[in-house]
């Protein structure tokens, strides 16, 4: 056995491979427990807690601003590293995932926009199908063990960072309130501080810490949503060479990377979860199900990205851009992006950013459950009936 201080760091990424997932089971559990409160006697009591005021915020508003923005900054982390030092450090590993990535972006929301089009109010929404959950995803993808070759759960953990990132983009963009100049200049400053730091080799996390704080503060009276400041934050936390590798066991990307990733994982999706998943149907009619919010929502996730994802990593790989998947068949690939259609976690979030109307949040939540729903089951089916030995047809 190696001893450990020869090992390469372990991001988070690889993490979840070698865990099989775990949080995104959690997060499952989280989900279904909020759906099955939402719709008990306890369901009064489960809204009424997500709307009491906990100082200045709702505790809704709590776990949708202060906790994603610590979601994010593990997002901002990652993505940090993997473009470093992970499956994103070279063009020939971006290829495929980022090419698939931006056709599971754009497919999905054309299909939503068709449907809303007429509609100003809803079309608001057309980014909330776009997004892939990568712990629900690969919590699905860990179901099914050895089945599926390791270079597709890296290819599907490498995709949904890039949705992430595209995610990130289209929130800071297009889901900005009213902007307060002044609190925005003050993140700026803040910001710039944090990579003056990162410049002159300030190397102590406990800084970085505080003035993320403070940064995440500045964003939110800023008018431009808080969870920016998350990635923003994570973008300068340094990453130290050390001989001749990109980083090593003292980096404080990787420490501070290792000290959220249960936490984010385990406390803090799952959290978010339980609060935004819930949907009482009690007096709802049938009829919300054709509504074309939730229509454009669960066949954007559903039938959007598989089209995008599969049809766009397709051709790239018959036009020579890019290579399949080591081991991989079609079959298999395509039941990869099926699983791309789980939006739950970030598609949940566009859409509260989108929407202020109850009914339209519930249409929402509708959708993405549907859509998810029915990725997860069809994408593990596909999946479970596949065979290795059709790779290379």
């Amino acid at each position: 056995m190696k001893p450990a201080h020869s090992k390469r760091p372990i991001s988070t990424l690889r993490h979840w491979l070698d865990n099989e997932s775990a949080s995104g089971i959690a997060l499952m559990i989280a989900a279904a427990l909020a759906l099955i409160v939402a719709n008990s006697p306890l369901s009064g009591s489960y809204f009424q807690l997500l709307e009491s005021k906990l100082g200045p915020m709702s505790v809704l508003h709590w776990i949708n601003d202060a906790l994603m923005a610590i979601f994010f900054m593990l997002v901002g982390l990652e993505i940090k590293r993997e473009f470093l030092d992970g499956q994103l450090a070279s063009w020939s590993n971006r290829a495929l995932p980022g090419i698939a990535a931006a056709g599971g972006v754009i497919v999905p929301a054309l299909i939503f926009a068709a449907f809303n089009w007429s509609n100003p109010e809803t079309l608001r929404g057309w980014a909330i199908p776009s997004a892939t959950d990568i712990a629900f995803a690969l919590g699905v993808l860990s179901l099914l063990g050895p089945r599926v070759p390791t270079s597709l759960k890296v290819f599907l953990a490498t995709l949904a960072i890039l949705d992430d990132l595209a995610a990130v983009a289209i929130i800071a963009v297009f889901y900005t309130a009213d902007i307060s100049t002044l609190y925005l200049i003050g993140a700026i400053g803040v910001f710039i501080v944090m990579l003056a730091m990162n410049k002159i080799g300030v190397m102590r996390l406990t800084p970085y810490i505080i003035l993320a704080i403070g940064l995440w503060y500045l964003v939110l009276q800023s008018g431009v949503h808080a969870t920016v400041a998350g990635v923003l934050a994570a973008l300068t936390i340094p990453i130290k060479p050390a001989l001749g590798r990109p980083d090593d066991m003292s980096s404080p990307l990787h420490t501070l990377e290792h000290a959220l990733a249960k936490w984010v994982g385990f406390v803090i999706v799952p959290i978010f979860g339980f609060a935004n998943a819930g949907v009482s149907f009690a007096g709802m009619s049938p009829s919300i199900l054709g509504d074309s919010l939730t229509l454009g929502i669960a066949l954007g996730l559903f039938a959007g990205k598989q089209l995008g994802v599969f049809g766009a990593a397709w051709l790239a790989i018959r036009s020579g851009i890019a290579t399949k998947p080591m081991g991989a068949s079609w079959t298999q690939l395509y039941g990869v992006s099926l699983l791309c259609g789980i939006g739950f976690t970030m598609s949940l979030f566009i859409g509260l950013l989108s929407f202020e109307s109850d009914l339209l949040h519930s249409e929402t939540k509708i959708g993405v459950l549907l859509g998810s729903l029915f990725s997860a089951v069809c994408g593990y089916i596909l999946l479970r009936i596949s065979t290795r030995d059709r790779a290379g047809k």
